[in-house]
């Protein structure tokens, strides 16, 4: 018989996660895992058991494609007429790193409560200092 987790069981890891030299995308869904708990055995659908990631030099991650920082945008919009706004990658990676990480991870997870839980577990620097030195365990 399968064991389901209830939500006081959950036992949680604190992951490190160096983003230099590695793929944007191929970072993004190692995260989306961890957060989701979809890397545990005791891992159930209807409840947040992922791990806490911690990103680090986030500026320093590498695009697949050769144009991507100038082609890429992101746009955003407030619901009025002639309200959208546009930002390259590139923009956005300078200026606005945790922003678009927070972006990618989002449409990998769950679009309800539960999605917007793990979403909160996600802390993104794009320097190599971070303040979650107590809690770190491993380093993914």
């Amino acid at each position: 018989m399968t064991k389901v987790v209830k939500p006081h069981e959950v036992q949680r890891d604190w992951v490190l996660i160096d983003a230099e030299g590695k793929t944007f995308g191929r970072i993004l869904t190692e995260v989306a895992s961890i957060l989701r708990g979809k890397h545990k055995p005791s891992f159930t659908p209807n409840v947040d058991c992922g791990d806490y990631v911690v990103i680090i030099n986030a500026e320093k991650a590498v695009f697949s494609g050769a144009n991507k920082l100038e082609d890429k945008e992101y746009f955003t919009h407030s619901g009025y007429f002639g309200s959208t706004k546009s930002k390259k990658l590139g923009d956005m990676l300078e200026n606005h790193t945790e922003k678009l990480y927070k972006l990618a991870v989002r449409g990998m997870l769950p679009k309800t409560t539960l999605g917007r839980a793990m979403l909160k577990k996600l802390k993104v620097y794009a320097g190599a200092e971070h303040p979650h030195t107590a809690q770190i365990n491993k380093e993914a």
